[in-house]
């Protein structure tokens, strides 16, 4: 039996073999279901997709958390694409997520509704970018080792977050900054749905809206425009790059702020339209989470979303199973691990061939 990696494979083929290693990691959770708690693995499927779509609203916060780790997944797209391991999403979201919380706190009543939500975003997209442009800038100047320096940025944006919440904390003394602008004159300023009306869902249609035009615009951006070109040579050879004519650290530091940006952008998008609140939880290991989105995905901004998608489902089906049979979390927290592992083991078959018998050349 010898491996080797194959020339091409057809999109179709590529997606049986998805396809298939989904259903054996349904028969293997059915398994590990009837073996631990006896239980019919049929009901066990209906309640993980109850969980995620039993009722407008869980549908409507499966489709918010699908939008927020696609958001984050298309911000390491560039730098993933540059073979620049950003593994500082986390960081660079949380310190989005403040500068949002800073408008909507201090300024909420006291300037133009529309102007307010600039600066917001504005914001957020610039703390975000500066976050990932530092560890950019030390690649470029000094080479350094971008897994360790955005690992090490993402505990110092925790640090910082902790600092900001305790200094608008609400209460005082609740180490909480609570839902931001929930009543009073300010009443939902901020809110990124009520700036067009009312209603959770409508908070989350903005969300869907902003994340799709984001996707697009990315997608072009990374295939059609001279910058896209650039990230990819680099990614491939930074050799080659360099004998182009392109100037790698530049590509390093600009790509890098760009990933940051868009990570700062969801980390808004997090404050401003799904929690409206901060705090360390606030990115909640998404910035881990994406990065299995952005890999499965081969930077395809629209796979992303299907990705996405998939593992938002798996994990609002997983809190549905705990609750409907009364299984410790982290059984049900199994049943999506083997469906990932399954999923993640599947692309090793669709980029290399087994062949048994026979001698390698």
């Amino acid at each position: 039996m010898h491996i080797s990696k194959r020339d091409a494979i057809s999109r179709g083929k590529a997606w049986t073999i998805r396809a298939i290693a989904i259903l054996l990691a349904l028969i293997v959770d059915g398994i590990i279901i009837y073996a631990i708690v006896k239980m019919n693995p049929l009901k066990v499927y209906v309640s993980l997709a109850s969980g995620a779509f039993g009722t407008s609203k869980r549908m409507w916060f499966t489709i918010r958390d699908c939008m927020i780790l696609t958001c984050i997944a298309i911000g390491l797209a560039p730098a993933f694409k540059m073979r620049f391991w950003n593994v500082g999403a986390e960081g660079q979201m949380l310190v989005g997520g403040i500068a949002t919380a800073f408008w909507m706190i201090n300024f909420a009543g006291k300037m133009n509704i529309v102007m307010l939500f600039l600066c917001m975003a504005i914001s957020a997209i610039v703390a975000g970018g500066i976050w990932g442009l530092i560890p950019g800038f030390f690649k470029a100047k000094w080479n350094t080792n971008e897994t360790l320096f955005t690992l090490m940025m993402n505990y110092i944006a925790i640090q910082l977050t902790s600092f900001a919440v305790s200094k608008w904390e609400n209460p005082p003394g609740s180490n909480s900054i609570g839902t931001i602008n929930s009543k009073g004159d300010v009443k939902y300023v901020g809110w990124i749905g009520n700036m067009f009306s009312d209603g959770y869902n409508k908070d989350f249609m903005w969300t869907v809206i902003v994340v799709l035009v984001l996707a697009t615009l990315v997608y072009l951006y990374l295939k059609y425009t001279k910058h896209g070109y650039e990230i990819a040579v680099v990614g491939d050879s930074e050799n080659t790059a360099r004998y182009a004519g392109i100037r790698v650290p530049r590509i390093y530091v600009r790509t890098m702020a760009l990933s940051g940006a868009l990570c700062g952008f969801a980390g808004f998008l997090a404050v401003s339209a799904v929690s409206h609140t901060l705090s360390t939880e606030t990115a909640g290991g998404r910035g881990f989470t994406a990065i299995i989105v952005a890999w499965l995905a081969k930077m395809n901004p629209f796979v992303m979303i299907l990705i996405s998608a998939l593992l938002s489902f798996l994990d609002k089906g997983a809190v549905q199973i705990a609750s409907d049979f009364g299984l410790n979390e982290y059984v049900s927290q199994i049943i999506s691990g083997v469906i990932l592992f399954f999923i993640l083991g599947s692309e090793f078959f669709i980029n290399y061939q087994v062949k048994a018998g026979g001698k390698h050349k």
